[in-house]
């Protein structure tokens, strides 16, 4: 085999020797997806009604895996199992991290892009897994992780596909709608692969290392980027995750993936700093070890490896108030109960009762005059609470 292999011979390749790709297996029922017609009319479909939010059975569980200055998040239930990159090219812990899961095949492997730090151990995933189908982002590089990523889907009975902005996709019970790239513009980063993955209404954006002018073409489209769960682009880089992307995807929590004390400063302070102002919850690998989210479609709970804080910040304000003997419901209390909020007087009073209903506490600084400052000052008095909403 020469010393590099072409993205196209590779296509060609995988398209003589396995027939068609297979991505028709995920789609039980219908013809291949492959097909345009029938592609172009399931988006019409999703142009109309959104993304699918039908409640699915059984659980779904994803772990942002701690691989250090790398990327590996996979996502398992009940019909399912999808791996998203699959870390760094010098380490060798996914096929244990997946072992450990209880993984034996996986429906869909995904290469956002095909940097070392991000597709550096598929290879041992491939060898080690029956895997049904990889998606790359049709993107080539030069180095020999590269190389022998292709070599061993080549060497594999897997399917293969380069995915594109506006395609959607069933892979067991979970819906995955790719919003990201449209066409490629030969910056590795800028055509990673992204995606917006849902079960039942829980729903997850993943953009590998898209940055801004890749956050600013998915903001173009409009592409149902509402999200429960942000993994945050570019390990947490300032060259990615912009305020009006934040904005549209409008997450519960957003978790980063990076190496404890990184040479790169991921996450980057001002992307902290971001995600703070936005009342967003941030949770990273190099913090907190591996980040696990559990969901029934309807819920969700958030799992750190290395922090026994293992609940969203809304649910720790809930289950306060739920075990403060004095709690304040700002949802239910009337005027002369929220008085004896620290910071909330007459005026605030009125405009909290107006304001009402409050998600949690945190939304407080919809109230004029309350900032952040003031908010955490609520906070550590701990009569505030939500007990209903």
């Amino acid at each position: 085999m020469n010393n590099k292999i072409s993205l196209t011979l590779l296509t060609v390749l995988l398209l003589f020797l396995a027939g068609a790709c297979g991505v028709d297996e995920f789609t039980e029922g219908e013809q291949s997806s492959h097909n345009e017609e029938a592609v172009e009319e399931k988006n019409k479909e999703e142009e109309t009604n959104g993304p699918l939010s039908e409640m699915p059975k059984g659980s779904l569980e994803v772990s942002f895996l701690d691989v250090g200055q790398g990327d590996a998040t996979l996502f398992q239930t009940e019909e399912a199992v999808i791996l998203v990159d699959a870390g760094r090219h010098d380490q060798d812990e996914v096929v244990h991290y997946l072992n450990e899961r209880g993984v034996t095949h996986i429906d869909l492997l995904v290469g956002t892009h095909p940097h070392a730090d991000h597709i550096g151990q598929m290879p041992q995933v491939l060898d080690a897994f029956e895997v049904k189908e990889v998606w790359m982002s049709g993107s080539e590089a030069g180095s020999q992780t590269f190389e022998h990523t292709l070599e061993a889907i080549l060497a594999s009975e897997a399917d293969y596909y380069e995915p594109r902005a506006g395609e959607s996709f069933t892979v067991g019970d979970l819906s995955v709608e790719v919003i990201h790239p449209e066409e490629l513009t030969n910056n590795l980063n800028d055509d990673s692969v992204s995606m917006n993955i849902s079960f039942g209404e829980v729903r997850f954006i993943l953009t590998g290392d898209a940055e801004n002018r890749a956050e600013h073409e998915m903001l173009r489209r409009n592409n149902h980027l509402n999200a429960t769960i942000l993994k945050a682009g570019h390990h947490g880089s300032s060259t990615s995750n912009t305020a009006p992307f934040i904005e549209a995807v409008n997450p519960d929590a957003a978790i980063y993936s990076a190496g404890e004390n990184n040479q790169y400063g991921h996450p980057h302070s001002e992307v902290i700093e971001l995600f703070h102002q936005m009342n967003i919850p941030l949770f990273g690998t190099a913090e907190h070890g591996t980040v696990t989210v559990k969901t029934d479609g309807e819920s969700f709970e958030l799992l750190t490896e290395k922090s026994t804080d293992n609940i969203t910040e809304n649910q720790q304000e809930r289950d306060e108030s739920e075990n403060h003997e004095e709690c304040i419901d700002i949802n239910e209390a009337d005027l002369e109960a929220l008085m004896t909020i620290i910071h909330i007087g007459e005026e605030r009073g009125k405009s909290l009762k107006e304001l009402r209903p409050f998600e949690s506490v945190k939304d407080l600084t919809r109230i004029n005059g309350i900032s952040e400052g003031r908010l955490s000052e609520i906070k550590s008095q701990g009569l505030a609470c939500v007990s209903s909403y």
